[in-house]
């Protein structure tokens, strides 16, 4: 799978904080990609190939450019007819948010820009895209299956076997580590590595305490001194994203 992304923006600053954060959002979901960075409007709708981009960032105002943001937009909705390809606006004034509309912008972004808005934007591009499965693959033997990630309640690890709780009470045992399939599958569906045993949906989480979590259904799971720190801190980080918090 790969993305190939622009940032179109006069800002070095700018364009440089925002693929950083890009660059450690698609790692973190194991997403191939390719950013391009272009100074103007015009620079960037010089390219021959404007449809190999699903997802722009895109300025509004370009200080030594005649042609604005706005029009670019027009341009690559109108002219060029791209109606796939996600735009997002990023700008340090709201106001002209209003001027959006015919263009159906993803999103509009304030100045300076917040890591976990950009990384709620790519995710709601990628899931709109259809680049976001919402199932988790696993194989047992030779045999491929799916489960879906909404149904998953936890993973459990013993030794190279890992056991998958699904609501309903229902279990799968296949061979895999918890760390592989946390770092390739798990991560970008906010799952909580919180024990060197155990891997929580956190759609599933009621209570989130000092050393350990209680699920909907019921069970205590341990979180281990090792993992406390960081998976409190990525739990938080979820729940204010989905703004439970």
């Amino acid at each position: 799978m790969m993305i190939h992304i622009a940032i179109c923006d006069d800002e070095k600053q700018i364009c440089t904080a925002l693929e950083a954060a890009l660059e450690k959002i698609l790692s973190k979901l194991n997403i191939k990609y390719e950013i391009d960075i272009f100074s103007s409007g015009e620079r960037l709708l010089q390219m021959q190939d404007m449809a190999r981009y699903s997802l722009i960032f895109l300025d509004i105002c370009f200080a030594e450019s005649k042609t604005n943001g706005v029009a670019v937009g027009k341009h690559i909705r109108g002219t060029l007819d791209l109606q796939g390809v996600s735009i997002v606006y990023i700008s340090w004034e709201k106001e002209y948010s209003l001027q959006l509309h015919e263009i159906r912008p993803l999103n509009f972004l304030i100045k300076p820009l917040e890591y976990e808005k950009i990384e709620q934007t790519v995710t709601n591009h990628l899931k709109l895209s259809k680049l976001l499965a919402d199932d988790f693959v696993y194989k047992i033997r030779h045999d491929t299956f799916r489960a879906k990630v909404k149904d998953i309640v936890y993973f459990e690890s013993s030794k190279r076997k890992l056991t998958m709780y699904l609501s309903g009470g229902k279990k799968e045992v296949f061979y895999a580590t918890l760390k592989d399939i946390y770092q390739q599958q798990l991560q970008k569906f906010d799952f909580l590595l919180i024990h060197a045993s155990f891997a929580v949906n956190c759609s599933y989480i009621s209570a989130f305490l000092r050393d350990s979590v209680t699920l909907t259904t019921g069970e205590t799971l341990p979180i281990s001194k090792m993992k406390k720190s960081e998976a409190e801190e990525t739990y938080f980080a979820i729940m204010e994203r989905q703004g439970v918090v």
